[in-house]
């Protein structure tokens, strides 16, 4: 194998590497959302969602004024994929959040977290003709069993399987929480696709996200009256917005101009995991045997999406006719984790 192959994977894994761990670290920020809402019961959900993902968005391209002036031009020639992806940031939160209220929140959040991954992949087969590895596959369905394992041992710990007020209410947030799904999924291939087509990762994630946190503007003047109500409310909307949201994002976006969005939606499965540990060290709730299961399957989902591929020696005397084979093997075990 020519060292200048060696380096270029090892250069390739590095950057994989880099971009888990960025998603990884968002991931970790976002599950903090349901331990802080939970000192703010006062707000309805669509002020929370509006609160955060809009300050959050316009926060975004604040910081990112000037790379998104550098590259208006070519924001303005990609318009559908920005426009796209920004009313899908719109969207997601006020999903999301109603959804929880509606279903429940294990519930909500087995199927608009769960789902995303799935909602990712189908993206990128349509748009994309984008070929899922086996090792994708395995990964996710370890991250999605976890996930939904997790959701069941919260239901089953409250003593109740969510608490929705009727069946109804609960078939209109589980709707819900498929549209959050599949809105996260596109606002994640959309700035996916701005920033591997030339795009800068802060000018990508500041059109997507400011030009949706604005889409939410009315949504927070009309129902943000709680979140000023008390200095308690106030405080955790200022944290959702600059914390899991800004940051969070911010991470994402660096994230995503490494990993596919596919793979950056199922690493993200790490966030309810992470949100039943707060909920076991903050809240004060305790979590069954199946919420730990849940928990494993998920760090075992990341470790199979995270590691390198182990590369096999070859001899020197084996000869150049099979440094073809090589480059070909390496293009396709480096594609994506």
């Amino acid at each position: 194998m020519s060292r200048a192959v060696i380096r270029a994977r090892a250069a390739q894994r590095g950057s994989v590497q880099v971009g888990a761990v960025c998603v990884l670290a968002a991931s970790l920020l976002w599950a903090t959302t349901g331990t802080a809402a939970s000192f703010a019961p006062g707000v309805g959900p669509l002020a929370i969602g509006a609160m955060a993902m809009g300050v959050g968005g316009l926060l975004q391209a604040l910081l990112a004024a000037r790379p998104i002036a550098r590259q208006a031009q070519q924001l303005r020639d990609r318009g559908g994929t920005v426009l796209v992806g920004a009313v899908s940031v719109a969207l997601y939160p006020l999903a999301f959040y109603s959804s929880m209220r509606l279903a429940g929140v294990a519930v909500g959040t087995a199927v608009s977290v769960g789902m995303a991954p799935l909602a990712s992949a189908v993206i990128e087969r349509v748009a994309d003709r984008r070929r899922l590895t086996r090792r994708w596959q395995f990964g996710a369905a370890l991250g999605l069993l976890g996930t939904v394992s997790i959701c069941a041992a919260e239901a089953t710990g409250t003593g109740h399987a969510a608490g929705p007020d009727s069946v109804g209410a609960a078939a209109v947030g589980i709707g819900l929480g498929f549209l959050a799904a599949s809105t996260y999924a596109v606002y994640s291939w959309a700035a996916h696709r701005l920033i591997t087509g030339g795009i800068g990762a802060r000018a990508s994630m500041g059109a997507v996200f400011g030009l949706g946190g604005l889409g939410l503007v009315p949504v927070l003047i009309a129902t943000g009256g709680p979140l000023v109500g008390s200095w308690g409310n106030a405080a955790v909307g200022a944290y959702m917005a600059v914390v899991p949201m800004f940051a969070g994002y911010v991470l994402f976006g660096w994230g995503l101009a490494h990993v596919s969005a596919s793979t950056a939606t199922t690493l993200s499965l790490l966030e309810p995991a992470g949100a039943a540990v707060l909920a076991v060290l903050v809240v004060g709730e305790r979590l069954p045997v199946l919420g730990w299961f849940g928990i494993a399957l998920v760090l075992g989902c990341l470790v199979v999406l995270t590691l390198p591929v182990a590369s096999a020696s070859i001899p020197q005397n084996r000869g150049r006719q099979h440094s073809g084979r090589v480059k070909d093997r390496i293009a396709t075990n480096t594609s994506r984790p």
